[in-house]
C-alpha cells in the first residue's frame, strides 16, 4: 500500500472499510465489544459528537490506510481545551508507510483549530513499534496511569 495521499474526517460511508480496521485493533488489545458499542463509536467519530470525532487515512488507491479517533475536552489546568488521541490503528499492511504519521500530524492540526493546546495519548508498555514512531512525534511524559473501573 502507498503512502496516503489523504488524511480527513471519517464519514458515514467508510462503515465497510473502517470495521476490519477497528476490529483489529480491538484484537491487538486483546478487548471485546459489545456490538452497540462499535456502532455507537463509530456514529459518534462520524458526526463529531459528545466532543468525539475521527480521522481517516485513505491511500492512493481510496482504500482506508488506517484511522484516528479522538475526543476534545476541557482542562482544570487551561483555560483552553485538550485533545486526546483515545484509538489509532494502521492496517498492517500500511504500516512504515507514513500513514501513522499523517494521522497524528492531522490530529494535531484539526486539535489546534479545534482550540486544544495539548494533543496527548498512551499506549502499553510492550507496543514498540508504535512507541517508535510515538517517540519521533511526541515528548514521553512520566506519567503513570491507574484505572479503575466503576460497573
Amino acid at each position: 500500500m502507498s503512502t496516503p495521499l489523504q488524511v480527513r474526517a471519517l464519514r458515514a460511508d467508510d462503515r465497510a472499510a473502517w470495521q476490519p480496521l477497528w476490529d483489529g485493533y480491538l484484537r491487538f488489545y486483546r478487548h471485546e465489544l459489545d456490538p452497540a458499542i462499535t456502532d455507537l463509536t463509530f456514529a459518534r467519530m462520524c458526526e463529531q459528537r459528545d466532543g468525539m470525532f475521527g480521522l481517516a487515512a485513505v491511500s492512493h488507491e481510496g482504500s482506508l490506510a488506517g484511522f484516528a479517533h479522538a475526543i476534545v475536552h476541557p482542562s482544570t489546568w487551561s483555560a483552553t481545551s485538550y485533545t486526546y488521541l483515545e484509538d489509532l490503528f494502521v492496517a498492517p499492511t500500511a504500516r512504515g508507510t507514513g500513514a501513522g504519521v499523517a494521522l497524528i500530524e492531522a490530529l494535531a492540526t484539526t486539535a489546534r483549530e479545534r482550540g486544544s493546546e495539548r494533543l496527548y495519548w498512551q499506549t502499553q508498555q510492550f507496543n514498540g513499534p508504535a512507541r517508535s514512531l510515538y517517540d519521533e512525534v511526541a515528548d514521553l511524559t512520566s506519567y503513570v496511569v491507574y484505572e479503575r473501573m466503576l460497573g
